[in-house]
Order: C-alpha cells, then sequence, then structure tokens
C-alpha cells in the first residue's frame, strides 16, 4: 500500500503518495526437517499459558523496567505526530555528489496526488534544471526519516537514508600504495575504453538463472550439471595486466572476440 503525505518547502504544499521502486527477486527457500522433509514452522507462542499468539492479539509493549511493559497502541503514535511529521518537510537543497552513496537506504517513487500535479512537476523541473536534490525528513512508522527527494526524467525518487550514528566507520585501513604515472595513465586508458551509458535492461542476475535450471533439473530428475570453472591466472606485472586488458577492450566497452597484440604506447 502506498503512503500518503505531501512535500512541503516553504509555503508549498503538494500531496503525494510514496511507492516503493524496488522489489526482491532472489528464490525463496523454505527449511526443512532434514529426515522427514516436513517443513519447519515458526509459531508465536505466550511463554505463560503455552498457547499460540495471532497476529491481532500483539500488541507492541516498551520494556522501563525488568518485566515491566508500558503498551504503545497504533493511536498513540499518531497522537504525537505533529503537521510536520506527516508531510515530507525539504530542509534544504544540495548537489547529488554531496551525499555518500552508503547513506542511501530504500527507493521510493514520489507521485503527486489529484491537485498536486503543477506544482510536483514546477519543483521537479526546478531542481531537473539547476542540477540539485533536497534534504528532507518525516516520520514514516515510529521513525523520523531522513530523505533525499532526486529528480529526474520521469518524476521523483524519493531515497530514505541513514543517519550518521547509524553509518558503520571503515572497518579498517588500508595504506594507498605509490601509483606510477604510466600505470596511472594506462589504467586511465582502460578505464575510457570501457566507457558507454548505463542501460539497466543490459545486466541480469545470471547465478539467479542457474539456479533456477538447477531446480528445474532436480524437478525433473535429472542430475544437475557444475557450470564450467573459468581460469584465473596469477596477476604478476600490474602494468602488463592493464596493457592486455587495454587490448582486449575496444571502444565500445565489450571484450573482444579475438585478442590484437599490437603494442600500446604509454
Amino acid at each position: 500500500m502506498p503512503t500518503k503525505t505531501a512535500i512541503s518547502f516553504g509555503l508549498v504544499h503538494i500531496p503525494v503518495s510514496l511507492h516503493t521502486a524496488t522489489t526482491d527477486a532472489d528464490i525463496r527457500f523454505n527449511q526443512l526437517h532434514k529426515d522427514t522433509k516436513e517443513r519447519i514452522r515458526y509459531k508465536k507462542t505466550c511463554p505463560n499459558c503455552g498457547g499460540e499468539v495471532k497476529a491481532e492479539d500483539i500488541v507492541k509493549g516498551f520494556e522501563y523496567e525488568k518485566d515491566k511493559y508500558v503498551i504503545i497502541s497504533d493511536d498513540d503514535f499518531e497522537k504525537i505526530k505533529t503537521e510536520k511529521d506527516r508531510t515530507i518537510q525539504i530542509l534544504h537543497f544540495t548537489d547529488l555528489n554531496q551525499i555518500d552513496p552508503v547513506y542511501y537506504d530504500k527507493t521510493y517513487h514520489a507521485i503527486p496526488e489529484l491537485g498536486g500535479e503543477k506544482a510536483f512537476e514546477l519543483l521537479r523541473r526546478a531542481m531537473l534544471d539547476e542540477k540539485k536534490i533536497a534534504v528532507a525528513k518525516t516520520v514514516l512508522g515510529t521513525k523520523e526519516t531522513l530523505l533525499a527527494l532526486i529528480p529526474n526524467d520521469e518524476g521523483i525518487l524519493a531515497e530514505t537514508m541513514f543517519y550518521v550514528d547509524e553509518v558503520k566507520e571503515l572497518p579498517k585501513t588500508y595504506s594507498k600504495q605509490p601509483v606510477g604515472e604510466a600505470e596511472l595513465a594506462m589504467a586511465k586508458t582502460l578505464i575510457s575504453s570501457m566507457i558507454k551509458p548505463f542501460d539497466p535492461s543490459m545486466y541480469c542476475d545470471e547465478y539467479q538463472a542457474r539456479l533456477k535450471e538447477l531446480i528445474s533439473q532436480k524437478i525433473a530428475g535429472k542430475e544437475t550439471v557444475s557450470a564450467p570453472s573459468e581460469p584465473h591466472g596469477n596477476v604478476i606485472d600490474l602494468m602488463e595486466a592493464l596493457k592486455k586488458s587495454v587490448e582486449g577492450v575496444p571502444a565500445s566497452g565489450e571484450p573482444k572476440k579475438t585478442r590484437s597484440r599490437k603494442k600500446v604506447a604509454v
């Protein structure tokens, strides 16, 4: 179900709804008992009476002392929301490259509701022309959420973001090794030779495709076939590896069928 809200900045109020922009396409597996092949099921039970508890009989409780809880209902959550909490409040505008991708969490499509189409389009066009995005916040569920509103040709994406205290630091540092000018030039040449527009239709989950084939083989009672192994040689000379990579990749970015042996000027 889409979440109905509004984008608010200055005195402008734009009614919108947030629709999830992505879906999980992974193949799902059930856990089975190894011997009986019966599905393992997890039941929510009451430790007091031992009976199974239905979803409608479960409430939220905050433990303020050991084994002492205060019950918070959905109505309670709604009562403490201010008008600002019910809208997407734009805090400021910034450049897209100012936000480290590690802060992004989940993507939504922001769709204008009836009566908000013109103001929505005005905001989208203005941000797009100025090459800016908006940093905003709103309350989703029981949490005040940071958002990035990103305009594109189709509309506006709303990216939920982590707060700074939710982002882990780099687990370990590494020593940056000195890079030679010739190596750097060759690496840049390789990058330039592989530049092409991003087309999402060009990519698919190849492992999931092989997994589906494996499942089909097992359903049909056939013996499964292992994927062919790919040779991996030890790269001893970084410069030589870069040269061979440049020779093997044409301007289109697609690997050549036959590898040229011509020398590349450094």
